[in-house]
């Protein structure tokens, strides 16, 4: 039987795709830090209470990077190089979700329009985090290895993602109501696809990785593609909807050195 647990169990026993499995995932989150690093020195004067709460969110990516190269190196290996394929937010931004870098580059402050860009992305691909988190801790809260790891993150990712509520609901009573809905929008529709092409990515790194048949291959090919064509008819609206967060203010406060994974 396939199942996530099954499947995520077998990646975690096998030293080389527990090792492409973190280094994805660190490049992915070192980056996001540096995103959010650059969004909050940029920020725009009208938003410029919102400044630490995006720093703070930069430090839990660079957190989250800094987990996961702790847990290769408890292992004793040391990072991949991440496919071009396989890389998240790169894919995204080819897309023209978010903010590119060539902008973030600039030492140009930020419309209030590029904040409500940065937080529609964020908003979409902070839904994915959370759900993909919140199967880890689902399956694996307790595990030795990587049970208090998978406890941090998804705490913060939840953070993360009351965050965007939070914020967008406050942009949007502000009078950038309609802005946002179309912006969230496209990003979702984005978002799916690439969440589709990356998972097919991974999926066969995997299956030469771990040895898999090509009846499984199929198999896990066929449930990727029947999940996106799920999330491209409707599931794609629960990335854009807006609601009041149960955790409020949850990035609020100064910004503090993030813990160490020991």
């Amino acid at each position: 039987m396939l199942s996530a647990k099954r499947l995520f169990r077998e990646i975690l026993d096998h030293d080389e795709s527990f090792r492409l499995f973190c280094s994805i995932a660190a490049g992915g989150e070192a980056q996001g830090g540096w995103e959010n690093g650059r969004i909050a020195a940029l920020v725009p004067p009208s938003q410029r209470a919102l400044a630490p709460k995006i720093a703070r969110h930069g430090a839990d990516e660079d957190k989250h990077g800094r987990i996961f190269t702790a847990l290769l190196r408890r292992r004793g290996l040391t990072p991949a190089p991440v496919p071009p394929g396989t890389d998240y937010t790169m894919l995204l931004e080819r897309r023209g979700i978010g903010l590119s870098h060539a902008r973030l580059r600039r030492d140009e402050p930020l419309t209030e329009r590029d904040i409500v860009v940065y937080l529609a992305h964020s908003r979409v691909t902070e839904q994915r985090a959370a759900e993909q988190m919140a199967l880890l801790l689902k399956h694996f809260a307790d595990h030795p290895e990587i049970g208090r790891a998978v406890r941090m993150i998804a705490d913060d990712e939840d953070d993360h993602l009351a965050y965007t509520h939070e914020e967008l609901l406050r942009l949007a009573a502000a009078g950038h109501g309609r802005f946002i809905q179309r912006t969230l929008r496209d990003c979702a529709l984005a978002e799916i696809r690439v969440h589709r092409d990356v998972s097919l990515a991974v999926m066969a790194r995997m299956s030469r990785v771990l040895g898999w048949s090509r009846t499984r291959s199929a198999l896990l090919t066929a449930g990727i593609r029947a999940a996106y064509c799920y999330e491209r008819l409707v599931g794609w609206h629960r990335m854009v909807t807006l609601g009041m967060p149960a955790r409020r203010d949850p990035l609020g406060g100064p910004v503090t050195p993030a813990p160490e994974f020991v």
